[in-house]
């Protein structure tokens, strides 16, 4: 069995995330999904807000995805504990895919016990608009005994930081929008009201 493990910072999840996760879905035999904290990343809500919204992002994959889902249990601050959770909830002959983001290549190799994790599992670099892959620090992780490759799939050309910042929508799914305008999660979800003066 060949699962995908995608943890994700879902501040929030995007269309864009979903799109991977369609595409997960058709390579592997199961995807595991998960809202995590980033060590390297200031989050802009909590952890609870971004799983439920996760959630959300998962049930509007249309046509639905069966072997999608949020695996929430294996969230942990440092990756190699996810990993070791998922070798404890699945069988051993397993196959791991560890998935992340052009945009964390960079930052990748200085990943807690980053040698422990690369032998545990495989890794897939999704690229992303504007975070080129660097040759670089593929070698570099190859040195460091990892099996790395890449995605023949480009993300879409949008991020979670681009909607906090300018409160594009069209960058989210419908039941997200509605869930953070619910929950009054970000600054940008008001700023169309901000531009109307009372007189």
């Amino acid at each position: 069995m060949k699962i995908a493990l995608f943890g994700t910072s879902a501040d929030p999840p995007t269309a864009g995330h979903q799109a991977v996760l369609i595409w997960l879905s058709h390579c592997y035999d199961y995807v595991a999904v998960w809202a995590a904290d980033n060590p390297f990343k200031a989050h802009q809500t909590s952890l609870e807000n971004r799983v439920e919204m996760l959630r959300l992002l998962i049930t509007d994959i249309t046509p639905p995805r069966q072997n999608v889902n949020l695996e929430q249990e294996l969230s942990h601050l440092r990756t190699v504990n996810t990993i070791e959770n998922a070798k404890q909830r699945w069988s051993q002959d397993t196959e791991f895919t560890l998935v992340i983001g052009s945009d964390l290549l960079d930052q990748f190799q200085r990943w807690y016990r980053i040698e422990d994790l690369l032998q545990s599992v495989k890794v897939l670099v999704v690229p992303r608009p504007g975070y080129a892959i660097d040759k670089n620090s593929l070698d570099k992780i190859g040195e460091l005994g990892g099996k790395i490759s890449v995605a023949n799939l480009t993300g879409l050309d949008i991020s979670s930081t681009a909607y906090r910042e300018h409160g594009n929508t069209q960058a989210l799914t419908p039941s997200v929008t509605a869930y953070i305008n619910q929950k009054h999660l970000y600054e940008c979800q008001d700023t169309t009201r901000k531009k109307v003066y009372k007189p």
